[in-house]
Order: C-alpha cells, then structure tokens, then sequence
C-alpha cells in the first residue's frame, strides 16, 4: 500500500475503477462496428474515401488483424458534424 493512501481509500478508489471499467465495457457490448465498405456505403463514397478518414484521424476505428472497423455512431457523429445547410437568400 502506497504511503498516506488508508485501506478505504485505497477500496474506494479500486471500486470506482472496477465500475468504470464495466461502464466501458457495456458500452463496448452495446457498440455496432461497420466495414470500411459498409461506411463507404452508408456514407454514399469510395473505400478509399473512408481509408482516408480514418487514417487522418477524421473517424475513429479500430483495427481488427489487418482490416479497420468503425463505431456506427461515429459515422453518423461525422455526417451530423460535416452537414452543411443550405441558407435561402
């Protein structure tokens, strides 16, 4: 045990860890992850295009062996963001 932690704060702090840690985890469980192609499809462009993204840090994926998987919800995060209104004169 570290010097000045007691036993309950070093207990509670473990506990907060733990519920973080199965917070992360549900919301990992309830996650949908998409293809690049399925992106590409959604989005309406090339692989390439969503190759791009993600290599620039512009949609966030996770690399599973040798291909790339995006969380759904950042692809409709990025089209919400990346919408441009048309204002009438």
């Amino acid at each position: 045990m570290r010097e000045g932690v007691t036993g309950g704060e070093a207990g509670v702090r473990h506990v907060r860890k733990v519920r973080c840690y199965m917070a992360a985890e549900r919301l990992l469980s309830e996650a949908k992850f998409l293809t690049v192609a399925e992106v590409a499809a959604v989005m309406r462009v090339s692989k390439m295009t969503v190759y791009r993204l993600v290599h620039a840090g512009h949609l966030p994926a996770i690399r599973v062996g040798r291909s790339f998987r995006v969380p759904e919800q950042a692809v409709h995060e990025y089209l919400r963001e990346s919408f441009v209104g048309v204002e009438s004169a």
